[in-house]
């Protein structure tokens, strides 16, 4: 397992993050131990999860899955590097949403129960919260620092402007500020690369991709299409809007012999800017065929190949001026 520092901090996280949204809702308890305990046995010490993860089961059942997991002890708590979110509704009463001081640091003390722990490693912002102005959320999270029961700061889908602010109402306060910032990039959404992926490099923002895969689409939808396996009508309508590309995809993955997902996973891990796409396993299996993406070496003539058929942005402004 190569290892990377998380941003600026000096945090060393594994090239592959762990997503545990499954964990507790489509993937039963037992089973999710068993791929937390694969994880950790492969080198994977990065995990990912959010306080409203947990599908049918209800919000926090993930939590409670990992936090079970942890209570197994065999130094599981200390060799992972803990990653949980803030922001989303926990309940309908006001208060229990986004990111007013009071519900980061309420959030926080729920997250760290579920999780049977006594610190979160990276404390990340799910959704930036216009109406929170940054020194009310910036002095809960120092407050939660001092404590010791947060270590490092994060985002999550926020735009370059917003990690700016985020960043220098840090440093007025003598603050960190963030260190990562969690953004949806594969090889068909590319918008971060306009100003995201500039301003993550200006303040030392550790980049991590989610849904690495764009829902399955980067993963052989046609090839699995023919094999009998019906996607949801949602999917159908973006593989119908999408097919020329993903065919000249799918045809370039057969040319190096590689599977789709590997492609999708490891063009990202060729990015510069990235620190570690998340994968998000529904089985052992899923996992382990994520492992095989570590191992793909992509030339630059295939990275350009890529390029062609999934193009990407040059950073704004030169994306759009002389």
């Amino acid at each position: 397992m190569d290892y990377k520092h998380l941003g600026r901090s000096g945090l060393t996280v594994s090239r592959l993050c762990l997503g545990t949204m499954n964990f507790g809702s489509r993937t039963e308890e037992s089973a999710s131990h068993e791929i937390m305990d694969r994880a950790l046995a492969e080198g994977v010490n990065f995990f990912d999860t959010a306080n409203v993860y947990g599908g049918e089961a209800g919000k926090g059942r993930t939590e409670e899955v990992v936090g079970s997991w942890f209570a197994q002890g065999a130094e599981r708590r200390e060799k992972t590097v803990l990653a949980t979110k803030v922001y989303g509704n926990m309940s309908d009463w006001p208060n229990d949403t986004f990111l007013s001081a009071r519900n980061i640091v309420r959030a926080c003390e729920a997250s760290l129960r579920r999780l049977q722990t006594d610190w979160i490693d990276l404390y990340q912002f799910h959704h930036v919260d216009l109406r929170s102005p940054w020194e009310e959320i910036w002095q809960a999270c120092e407050t939660l620092v001092a404590q010791g029961k947060v270590l490092y700061v994060g985002s999550s889908n926020h735009a370059a402007w917003q990690i700016a602010a985020a960043n220098e109402a840090a440093a007025r306060r003598n603050f960190q500020g963030l260190v990562s910032e969690q953004s949806h990039y594969n090889l068909l959404t590319r918008h971060v690369e306009l100003e995201v992926l500039p301003a993550a490099k200006h303040y030392g923002v550790g980049i991590i991709p989610w849904s690495p895969l764009a829902g399955g689409l980067l993963a052989g939808v046609l090839e699995k299409a023919e094999e009998g396996r019906r996607a949801d009508e949602r999917t159908q309508k973006r593989v119908a809007k999408l097919r020329p590309q993903l065919e000249r995809y799918e045809e370039f993955c057969r040319e190096i012999g590689a599977a789709p997902a590997d492609v999708g996973v490891a063009w990202l891990l060729h990015q510069k800017a990235v620190t570690a796409p998340i994968i998000g396993p529904r089985t052992m299996e899923q996992f382990e065929g994520a492992l095989t993406a570590l191992h793909l070496q992509l030339t630059d003539d295939q990275l350009a190949r890529l390029d062609e058929i999934f193009p990407g942005y040059k950073a704004a402004p030169m994306e759009y001026a002389w």
